[in-house]
């Protein structure tokens, strides 16, 4: 396939609207999972155990809902596409460690989740929000076709 320079404001809106709802179902999931006599402890910790590969595997998933974007467009400017970009390189490449790709000026102290080279990845849903978030921002501005 080609490489895309746009994307319909339809099909953003639409990968958006996927992406906010795993998250607002994996909320729903964990605020709902506290039953009376049942293992709070085990759930908490199995919740912990879930929760980072859960959201980890989101960013894969940003990243392969946009994943003919142009190069050149995108840039490498350390913008939140460059840095889901070595996000997911980092998950699937260095068992979820964070690497440095030198074609991309990623600096951690403009990068949305400010990770450094070395620090293990583990989203919050927060983390993921924030990125999520911002990557759609940066989807719209430098791909959106013109309305």
């Amino acid at each position: 396939m080609l490489s895309m320079s746009t994307y319909p404001q339809d099909y953003i809106d639409s990968c958006r609207r996927l992406v906010d709802s795993q998250l607002a179902s994996y909320r729903a999931l964990v605020a709902g999972t506290g039953e009376p006599g049942g293992d709070r402890a085990g759930l908490d910790a199995a919740v912990a155990d879930f929760e980072p590969r859960l959201l980890n595997s989101m960013v894969l998933v940003l990243d392969q809902l946009f994943v003919h974007r142009a190069r050149g467009k995108e840039g490498k400017d350390g913008n939140p596409l460059n840095e889901v970009r070595v996000l997911c390189r980092s998950i699937l490449e260095n068992d979820g460690v964070m690497v440095a790709d030198k074609s991309i000026n990623l600096s951690p102290a403009t990068s949305v989740l400010e990770h450094t080279v070395g620090d293990r990845i583990g989203l919050t849903p927060s983390d993921f929000a924030l990125l999520s978030g911002a990557y759609f921002a940066e989807i719209e501005r430098r791909f959106a076709e013109p309305s």
